[in-house]
């Protein structure tokens, strides 16, 4: 069966290749973010350029709801125009009819949709301050884990998506607190993924703050907003039922935080994009299989490479391939309505051309041609 192919278990876990979780009725809660760490120079291309990268959270849940931004005047993109993977994301909730939910834990530029407010402020450098401070990290788990076991309710799986820019580095230092070698294995938004600036942030982080040990003051010293608030979901939907954790080596933090704070992880697994999933650059499958052998990695192809649309074929050339919980939603939707990953391409196709394409030639109407 083409869907079975387009959706494999490439982490742990065991049975068939969704390895036992289904989406009937799957809901989707996307936490946003900010972390002054994604500040330095060559870590991320996520934004048009580095003013822009505090825009990006806001603009992707913005564009999840409204199909357009309205805190910036256009889609996310790198600085060469690839677009955001809200594109994918939007496409994957509109096939299954999945509920929406954003939760801001420290975005610093604020929304304009309903969100769900966790009352955090936006994450320090870790090179040279701490994260947040402790009691905001357990606050935020707290406030996670009360929204999570609301959602498993209306719900037999919860997936939890991110945005924020920076969110692989963070992921490294967390990691390697926790005792997980992820040195030269955290993913990228850029083809030549820049490991030796991450290290080297990462080190100046222990440098400052050394022998932490414990889940959440790892968080607070090293991480993110993100990350105690998506690890709270979790920790409370897996109280009622099953949780994808929608992202990739980000979520491999994630789960180690979760593991380090006690959570069962049995009805837990990380669903993300064949793009992470095959980057060689990477290893999230590893990272996984050194937190709990029994949590599958699903990843699904989508067939980008195959797009008629350059800005899609980008994602199979190794730029961006995750974030906004892309491939996790894509995975719940596929499961959910039995669409193999040639028709997801499609309708992320005709997303595409909505929202970027037709938005383009719009503002070039108003503006009138870029001039030489």
């Amino acid at each position: 069966m083409q869907l079975l192919r387009d959706i494999v278990c490439s982490g742990g876990g065991s049975g068939d290749s969704k390895a036992g979780f289904s989406a009937k009725k799957p809901v989707f809660v996307c936490v946003i973010s900010h972390t002054a760490t994604s500040e330095v120079p060559g870590l991320t291309v996520a934004g048009a350029n580095p003013e822009m990268i505090k825009y990006t959270s806001a603009a992707d849940a913005e564009f999840l709801y409204h199909g357009h931004c309205k805190c910036i005047p256009a889609v996310p993109a790198t600085p060469d125009g690839k677009p955001t993977p809200a594109v994918i994301t939007r496409a994957a909730l509109a096939l299954a009819s999945m509920p929406l939910f954003i939760a801001d834990s420290g975005a610093k530029v604020k929304p304009q949709v309903p969100a769900i407010s966790f009352g955090l402020q936006p994450g320090g450098n870790i090179s040279i301050e701490d994260a947040m401070p402790l009691h905001e990290a357990e606050r935020a788990f707290g406030y996670g884990r009360l929204l999570g076991a609301q959602l498993a309710m209306t719900s037999d799986l919860v997936v939890v998506g991110e945005s924020i820019p920076g969110g692989t580095t963070t992921a490294l230092a967390v990691l390697g607190a926790l005792g997980v070698d992820a040195r030269f294995r955290v993913s990228s938004s850029m083809p030549d993924n820049p490991h030796k600036l991450k290290n080297a942030v990462v080190d100046r982080a222990y440098a400052r703050a050394k022998g932490v040990r414990a889940p959440l003051e790892a968080v607070a010293r090293f991480g993110d907003p993100m990350m105690p608030a998506v690890a709270g979901i979790a920790a409370g939907a897996v109280e009622h039922g099953r949780v994808m954790l929608a992202g990739g080596t980000q979520m491999a933090a994630v789960l180690a935080v979760m593991k380090g704070l006690g959570v069962p992880l049995a009805r837990v697994c990380i669903g993300t994009t064949s793009y992470v999933a095959g980057d060689r650059s990477a290893d999230l499958a590893g990272l996984v299989r050194q937190i709990s052998k029994r949590t599958p990695v699903l990843a699904c192809d989508l067939h980008l490479g195959e797009s008629s649309k350059q800005g899609l074929r980008a994602y199979a050339d190794g730029f961006v391939k995750e974030g906004v919980g892309a491939g996790g939603a894509s995975i719940a939707a596929m499961m959910k309505t039995k669409a193999d990953g040639r028709k997801m391409m499609k309708i992320i196709e005709r997303e595409y051309s909505r929202s970027i394409e037709k938005a383009s030639v719009a503002e070039m109407a108003a503006t009138g041609p870029p001039q030489p």
